[in-house]
């Protein structure tokens, strides 16, 4: 299991200012709160009296947003349609990153609407498209990502958030794998399974244990109680996938991390004690502190063991609440370890 890990005595965080290029599925989510006094005369169910709206970013964005909170400068690079949605969920991007947005007007922007009431979901109702791109937009993003890490400003590393609403193709992953590998830019990628295989060779690959079960379509689903078919699974895909760093989130069970090549074979870290509240955005939190730790130059055991504190904290509040960077250097207290984060 985890040895020599110690952030107690390295609670310092290894990033001043990085910059991270976020490429995904960006999406609004928004939510309309309200109250229920009637059952409609029209179908028997409940009729809404709406007292508040708001709009936030969703999605891919969400990484964007945690990003931002820990302290980085942001780049993100994605689709939206050609509707005033997209011009409103570029607004809310301008005000935590660089947008770089392609209007596709093939698709709507995704919305994702939550209707609320007496603190009970009542009904969801998505907006979205999730047929590929059409090719002369997926030219244009990857054009933006070619300009971007040729420039002055080029990022630190690049996160592939994967919602599957269409943004990500074979070929279009493999573009921006090559223009990565050409700039020795570190890729790290929050998968889905349509596109499960097609992220060979990058730095980082991250799926949760149902992803991980998905992905190897394994007829007797992995448990991380069980470490010999752990090792099995994960060895399966590290070598289908050629990945340098491959971590499993466990959910209540913590991080599964292995990177043989720095001599870190099948660490699983427990997850810290926590009263969960609601598990809305740790993965996206989880990736985010993944990257800032591959940008800095850290340990993949390091690595493992922030972004776990990380995902947990963001469980024990309600909703999708990013964790900061001050937040993340008092929480880093809590992990009994002997191990340098800058190491």
């Amino acid at each position: 299991m985890a040895e020599g890990l110690n952030l107690a005595s390295a609670t310092h965080i290894p990033w001043s200012h990085p910059r991270i290029c976020v490429l995904g599925d960006v999406m609004i989510d928004a939510y309309m709160w309200g109250k229920v006094r009637r059952i409609s005369p029209e179908a028997p169910v409940p009729v809404v009296e709406i007292t508040r709206r708001e709009q936030r970013v969703g999605g891919a964005a969400n990484v964007v947003k945690n990003l931002h909170a820990l302290g980085a400068e942001v780049d993100v690079i994605s689709v939206v349609g050609t509707d005033s949605e997209g011009e409103m969920l570029e607004q809310l991007l301008a005000e935590i990153s660089n947008p770089h947005l392609e209007r596709d007007g093939s698709r709507p922007t995704t919305v994702k609407t939550r209707v609320i009431s007496g603190g009970q979901h009542v009904v969801r109702v998505d907006e979205e498209a999730t047929h590929a791109l059409p090719s002369d937009i997926q030219h244009k993003v990857l054009d933006s990502l070619g300009r971007l890490i040729a420039s002055d400003n080029r990022p630190d590393a690049v996160i592939l958030e994967d919602y599957d609403k269409g943004f990500f193709s074979e070929s279009l992953i493999e573009g921006v794998l090559q223009a990565c590998e050409a700039y020795d830019i570190p890729v790290a990628v929050d998968p889905k399974l349509r596109h499960f295989n097609h992220y060979r060779g990058v730095a980082l690959f991250k799926p949760n244990l149902k992803e991980l079960n998905e992905g190897l379509a394994l007829t007797h689903p992995v448990h991380p109680g069980s470490r010999e078919a752990m090792e099995c699974a994960v060895e399966t895909l590290m070598d289908r996938l050629t990945c340098q760093r491959l971590m499993v989130t466990l959910g209540e069970h913590g991080t599964w991390i292995h990177a043989p090549a720095e001599g870190i074979n099948h660490e699983h870290i427990p997850a810290i004690p926590r009263e969960v509240m609601d598990v809305s955005g740790a993965g996206d939190t989880v990736i985010a502190v993944a990257a800032l730790m591959l940008a800095s130059g850290a340990s993949p055991l390091a690595m493992a063991a922030l972004a776990n504190l990380a995902g947990g904290w963001v469980c024990e509040r309600v909703g999708v609440v990013p964790i900061s960077k001050a937040e993340l250097e008092r929480e880093a207290v809590r992990v009994p370890l002997s191990h340098s984060l800058t190491s």
